[in-house]
């Protein structure tokens, strides 16, 4: 298999990396994958309906069925998003929980820039436009 060298490559000609860093987000690679496995399979079975009543009758014990980190449980259970993040939560697992609470992906984005709703959706179609 050929091993990849291009950012390797790219690092000694002084050339910009291909990663770019996004403020307010943590890259999810795959150590964020491993830190966050537990947390997104929970979050994941919130697409069945009965799960996400099963969440809400007891919250700290449908966390411990699927063995979340206590760090994972607390930010859970507090309702921190953005620490879920950091804890190896993806965002679009981390939206299934969300929809729990009734928030949504702008609603997140939102958390993670430090803007409101609103004035993240305007980013947002700025962007689209430039």
């Amino acid at each position: 298999m050929a091993r990849d060298t291009g950012a390797t490559e790219r690092a000694a000609s002084g050339a910009p990396s291909a990663r770019r860093e996004i403020f307010g987000t943590p890259i999810f690679g795959p150590e964020a994958a491993q830190k966050g496995y537990a947390l997104n399979k929970m979050c994941f079975s919130f697409n069945d309906a009965e799960n996400r009543a099963d969440f809400v009758r007891d919250e700290a014990a449908y966390c411990a069925r699927y063995g979340l980190t206590v760090a994972q449980t607390e930010a859970l259970l507090g309702r921190d998003l953005l620490k879920l993040l950091d804890l190896g939560g993806n965002a679009y697992y981390l939206a299934k929980f969300a929809g729990i609470l009734g928030l949504n992906m702008q609603d997140i984005g939102a958390l993670q820039t430090g803007l409101s709703v609103e004035q993240f959706k305007a980013k947002l179609l700025a962007a689209r436009d430039s």
